[in-house]
């Protein structure tokens, strides 16, 4: 049974990876739609709602991905997890894909709301590594580094 984390900074490659496991049967958690509630501005949900949908999930499904930038969710899932993927590009070229990245509807109601978030995004993406949140490269280090399954760093585009 595959049971996969992946996880790095915003535009990483994280969503496209999810996607090609999903199109190889797996069931996919873009961790995104547990983290904020539907307020304007947007505030993170609680752990403890996170925490339930996240057990649903993995009790509902054999062989899934879960992905996020969401180091607090994702060390709920780590325990159930046989391998993590910890997506480790450098800003740059997280940047380069979120600018091309193209429209979620999951997320936005169009391109053009999408596109007006993307001088924030950039901003966020470039303060990755000086950041020391739950969705900081420190954070995600640690993640990693305490996982004890079958792991792998991504530094580069070309192996997507």
């Amino acid at each position: 049974m595959r049971k996969v984390i992946i996880f790095g900074n915003s535009g990483s490659g994280k969503s496209t990876l999810a996607a090609k496991l999903r199109n190889q049967g797996l069931a996919h958690l873009d961790l995104d739609v547990l983290a904020w509630l539907p307020t304007s501005p947007p505030e993170r949900s609680s752990l403890e709602d996170a925490h339930h949908k996240i057990q649903t999930f993995i009790r509902e499904t054999d062989e899934w991905v879960v992905e996020g930038c969401y180091s607090d969710l994702l060390e709920l899932v780590k325990p159930f997890a046989n391998k993590a993927i910890f997506m480790n590009l450098p800003a740059k070229l997280c940047m380069e894909n979120a600018s091309k990245r193209p429209w979620e509807p999951h997320k936005y109601e169009s391109k053009e709301a999408q596109d007006e978030n993307l001088a924030m995004l950039l901003d966020w993406i470039a303060e990755y590594t000086s950041r020391k949140d739950a969705l900081s490269y420190t954070a995600h280090r640690a993640l990693y580094d305490s996982f004890t399954g079958e792991k792998t760093e991504i530094l580069c585009n070309q192996h997507m």
